[in-house]
């Protein structure tokens, strides 16, 4: 099932490895290294047609501040962190409800409860634009931060709750026996025993939400019209101009908008290390 390691004897496979490994991240990051090398362009270069060559003159800070003063740039910022905050605390707490219920009691239509959260996931986004749009236009929420955040919950609590469950379903049911014995509620046994319990996968399902969330596209796109609502994957859409782009700013917005996911998994890297590797290894 899994690949086998290379032996340390053989020299040249773990060299040959190691340079396939190298050439790979090369290529992965030479997309990343354009977009930030052009954000470092003047607008003279950019207008030159210089997008590939070496920047003839640097502008990272007059780039880095037009995005924020020349366009609308922080609308959309706080935008994206309107929508993406209150979504990633509401799926935690509906994912971590439903995998509690699902993995420790048993009941009459548990397995099928389950299958439902689980076959969402499955549903592509395309088929669900027009009934979704459509519904937001009945409940008079098109084009506002509500209508993505509470399709972002819906969206995202069928994978949460995925997770979750099989996080609390591996803990020792001889713990939540004990806090039965000792007359907790269900309630309270979820807080004092499950959850101190699974934070680390708490926190790894919180980054993994986050980036999903503040880097959709396609419904903000499909329920926002408006730059006052917009998120910042839409609004980079709109610092394309009709006749000619500023390309220097675009890469400078792109930046500006990949720096919140990337801080929050730097700052949370060792939760959600712990997280993913959680009943990898028993003790």
């Amino acid at each position: 099932m899994y690949p086998r390691p290379i032996p340390e004897t053989a020299v040249w496979q773990r060299r040959l490895y190691v340079l396939a490994v190298v050439i790979v991240l090369l290529l992965w990051l030479c997309p990343l290294f354009a977009i930030i090398l052009t954000s470092f362009r003047s607008t003279e270069d950019v207008m030159g047609g210089n997008l590939w060559g070496w920047p003839t003159g640097i502008g990272v800070i007059d780039n880095y501040t037009a995005v924020f003063t020349q366009t609308p740039m922080a609308r959309y910022f706080l935008n994206s962190l309107i929508i993406t905050i209150p979504s990633v605390i509401g799926v935690l707490a509906l994912s971590t409800l439903a995998g509690y219920v699902l993995s420790r009691y048993r009941f009459r239509g548990n397995m099928l409860i389950f299958a439902l959260f689980v076959g969402g996931n499955f549903l592509p986004h395309q088929i669900m634009m027009i009934p979704v749009r459509d519904l937001m236009v009945q409940l008079d929420l098109i084009d506002t931060t509500a209508a993505l955040i509470i399709f972002h919950v819906a969206f995202q609590t069928g994978f949460a709750t995925l997770f979750m469950r099989n996080f609390i379903a591996a803990l020792p049911d001889e713990l939540f026996q004990a806090a039965r014995a000792e007359g907790a509620s269900p309630f309270q046994t979820l807080v004092h025993v499950a959850i101190p319990l699974v934070r680390p996968a708490l926190a790894a399902l919180a980054i993994l939400i986050f980036t999903f969330i503040w880097n959709d596209y396609f419904w903000a796109v499909v329920l926002t019209v408006s730059d006052s609502v917009k998120p910042v994957t839409a609004g980079l859409a709109n610092l394309r101009g009709e006749w000619v782009s500023a390309w220097n700013l675009i890469s400078a917005g792109t930046i500006v908008v990949a720096v919140p996911p990337v801080v929050m998994f730097f700052l949370m890297q060792r939760h959600f290390i712990a997280g993913l590797t959680m009943g990898a290894v028993k003790g």
